[in-house]
């Protein structure tokens, strides 16, 4: 009879060892590393992937995730440096490379790291101009990124990517930006109407000294104008006149006005008009002396 007591009790005993023994089987997944504390002190090495024993109670197992965590940075109120309020949001990825320290020198590796990111986006931000913001997003993201991971590089975790996701601007700032890209593309328009006129004046100043040698190009010039301009359904009609033809008379109309202006020598009023009335009356006394002399010696 005491036999089978005492095989029923050691079946029982094996029973209950072999249940012990499942319950302490544990399975990590590829993506995962657990830190074993045995009696309170960490062991060397995290353990896994694979299927591991935890011999619970003395053994404490903490499962830490290896793959790439997104956080998104919560919205935050900023100053830039020249004195313009935006309100900015970002995004975090970030990974444990270290799960021992991850466990050992951080007592919440996620929530610590968010908190980072959240104070030094402020803070970097806060010494960068609008201007920066706006246009320079890949250097602003390299340097919060070298920021925030020098301060997680001790607890094992590796920041690798920050980005800006939104600025949000008040609305007279964006009209004021709106104005000032406007003007901007006025500049440009101006500019670049500048430099067409540049080229053409210096494009015909070319075709004029290449004419200049032949006076028959201008007239194949005038020919081919009049054949542009007939070719339109207009009743415009245009006859080409040579300037040649007019530097007799121009010649002329130069040569009678000198020979007018110019008389004994000496110049003269060839402006037409009433002549001054004390010359007009000196001039009749000095004609009438003779004849009144003539009468009196009769």
């Amino acid at each position: 009879m005491w036999m089978i007591y005492t095989v029923t009790g050691l079946g029982i005993a094996l029973a209950l060892v072999a249940l012990y023994l499942l319950s302490c089987i544990r399975i990590l997944n590829e993506y995962q590393r657990g830190v074993i504390f045995r009696l309170g002190r960490a062991m060397p090495n995290p353990k896994g992937p694979g299927l591991i024993m935890v011999f619970s109670p003395v053994d404490n197992m903490v499962r830490v995730d290896l793959r790439t965590i997104t956080r998104v940075i919560e919205p935050q109120d900023i100053i830039t440096r020249d004195n313009v309020s935006v309100r900015v949001n970002a995004v975090l990825y970030f990974r444990v490379v270290d799960p021992m320290r991850s466990v050992l020198e951080v007592a919440d590796f996620l929530f610590a790291t968010s908190q980072v990111a959240l104070t030094t986006l402020r803070s970097t931000l806060g010494q960068a101009e609008l201007d920066d913001l706006l246009t320079e997003r890949d250097k602003v993201n390299h340097r919060l990124q070298e920021i925030i991971d020098g301060h997680t590089e001790p607890w094992g975790v590796k920041v690798s990517v920050v980005e800006v996701k939104d600025v949000d601007l008040p609305e007279p700032m964006k009209r004021s930006m709106a104005r000032q890209a406007e003007a901007e593309r006025e500049r440009r328009a101006k500019v670049i109407n500048a430099e067409g006129e540049f080229q053409a004046a210096d494009k015909l100043r070319q075709a004029a000294q290449i004419m200049t040698p032949y006076p028959m190009a201008m007239q194949m010039r005038y020919l081919q104008a009049l054949a542009d301009v007939a070719s339109d359904e207009n009743s415009t009609i245009i006859f080409p006149l040579p300037l040649e033809l007019l530097g007799p008379f121009m010649r002329n109309g130069r040569d009678g006005a000198s020979a007018a202006t110019v008389t004994n020598g000496r110049p003269e009023d060839v402006s037409f008009g009433v002549k001054d009335s004390s010359q007009s009356e000196r001039a009749a006394g000095a004609g009438a002396t003779p004849a009144t002399v003539a009468g009196n010696g009769r």
